[in-house]
């Protein structure tokens, strides 16, 4: 993502393939050509380029607020924003900029853009033609999964948009089902194409697809009632598992100087002086509340207002145990004397300090074998595999408390729950605790806002950005009870 194609190819992309760029009202002038952009394989690979800065885009600061701030476990920094707030509480409207789909979508138009010209194009390799199409689909599908989780209903999108003369200018919300059907057939198409190639962690690859897959086929398990989903699940989760191995050291996971280590499966990379910041931003001190001789030492310190951090309650079950080697890796704390002030701040996506300023250049991690881990041990329960869960949940938990066989037999119950502490501790801040919440189906029992609402209407989804519905006639606003 650091290539001159890279610019070129998202200028493209503002200019010319600006479908979705307006919330799905996709404007342009009529008869743009832009065939001369999908002549060579190097033209194929500037796009994927494209895609995946785009799809960083997408999720570099939104990812934290729809995988994790609804949880009641994340509340005001030193201060608070209106938007966040509503989020944390669970009253969200759709003027909240939040709602907003549009970078989505216009990362799926750039997959798509993918999916119609790159099989014309000539390569000298079938596999990088195919590492090119695999790595669309399952970025499309990606954003999907989301899309879905989030929205439910919603525009599926798989024409590429180049024309204002295209017959679907403004789609209408399809059945999640439509979308959930479309997933599943990127993933398995993705999973055909880029198997046996090898790609680094930072762009899709094969253990990337296979843990999407075992993530997607366990919430169809558990989430939409599908008994078929259990046995994916299971298929794509050994393909990955073994694959990949846990750092010896948990606060080696997100170090600059280590990133793309043996344990990450996919992640976004933030490049210094290229593309930094993200939701990581708002979680380190500001740098005006701490005394001189304590700045970097040891108090982390950001650019601007710190705008979140975990709850009291959050804090308390990261701190259940003492001897959790996770806890220092995950936030810290430090009383200013000079300043007679607390401090806090979170660790994980810290960057780097150089010559007194911050860059927010920490890569955003999706997936890390931990994931496997956890999601291996979540299906065996299903499976009534008791010791095979206890094995793979223990490997997560001797690197955090040095000790072997920390779970002891137990009920299939009691096994999920710490399948769910364990996720708690190992994955704060990285954007999956409300799905988890969702999908081992504790939401209503664990976000005191949500208490006694579920049979509230659509609660668990986000409603639709006003801007999108004054752009397209054809959407329809999601009916919510808060």
């Amino acid at each position: 993502m650091k290539t001159l194609c890279n610019i070129i190819i998202v200028t493209l992309s503002a200019l010319v393939f600006v479908s979705c760029i307006q919330d799905l009202d996709v404007k342009q002038e009529a008869g743009i050509s832009n065939n001369e952009a999908w002549e060579s394989s190097s033209d194929a690979e500037a796009a994927l380029n494209g895609a995946m800065n785009l799809f960083r885009t997408a999720y570099c600061d939104d990812y934290i607020a729809w995988g994790e701030f609804r949880t009641g476990l994340w509340g005001p920094g030193f201060s608070s924003e209106a938007a966040t707030e509503q989020i944390w509480q669970n009253d969200i409207n759709s003027g909240n900029g939040r709602c907003s789909w549009k970078a989505l979508y216009t990362t799926i138009n750039q997959t798509n853009l993918i999916l119609k010209h790159v099989p014309d194009i000539d390569f000298n390799s079938e596999t990088a033609k195919n590492t090119v199409l695999g790595s669309a689909l399952f970025l499309r599908a990606y954003c999907y999964y989301w899309i879905v989780r989030i929205w439910g209903d919603a525009p599926l999108c798989l024409n590429a948009f180049e024309s204002d003369l295209q017959e679907d200018m403004f789609p209408s919300r399809a059945p999640e089902s439509r979308l959930l059907s479309q997933i599943e057939s990127d993933l398995m198409e993705a999973q055909r194409l880029l198997n046996g190639t090898s790609m680094a962690a930072n762009r899709p690859n094969i253990d990337a697809v296979n843990v999407l897959m075992t993530d997607y086929y366990l919430w169809m398990y558990k989430v939409k009632d599908d008994a078929a989903a259990l046995a994916k699940a299971r298929t794509a989760c050994d393909a990955v598992l073994d694959r990949k191995a846990l750092l010896p050291n948990f606060s080696d996971v997100f170090s600059v100087e280590n990133e793309l280590n043996g344990e990450i499966i996919f992640a976004i990379s933030m490049v210094k002086d290229e593309k930094e910041g993200g939701f990581a931003s708002d979680w380190l001190v500001p740098i005006q509340y701490v005394s001189d001789k304590y700045i970097e030492n040891p108090v982390k310190v950001g650019s601007h207002q710190q705008w979140s951090f975990m709850t009291d309650e959050y804090i308390s079950i990261l701190n259940e145990v003492p001897a959790d080697t996770r806890i220092k890796a995950t936030y810290e704390t430090f009383h200013d004397d000079e300043k007679n002030a607390d401090l806090r701040w979170i660790n994980k996506y810290a960057g780097t300090w150089e010559n007194g300023a911050r860059s927010f250049c920490s890569d955003i991690v999706m997936y890390r074998y931990p994931d496997v881990l956890l999601f291996d041990a979540e299906i065996c329960c299903e499976e009534n595999d008791l010791d095979g869960a206890l094995a793979s949940l223990n490997q997560v938990a001797q690197r955090a408390y040095g000790e072997e066989d920390y779970y002891k037999t137990a009920s299939k119950e009691d096994i999920l729950d710490d399948i769910l502490t364990e996720r708690l501790k190992e994955f704060c801040g990285e954007g999956k605790i409300w799905w988890d919440y969702i999908r081992m189906g504790v939401v209503f029992d664990r976000v005191a806002s949500l208490e006694g609402k579920e049979n509230n209407k659509n609660i668990l989804l986000w409603p639709v950005a006003q801007t999108a519905l004054n752009l397209n006639d054809n959407l329809e606003q999601t009916e919510i009870e808060y």
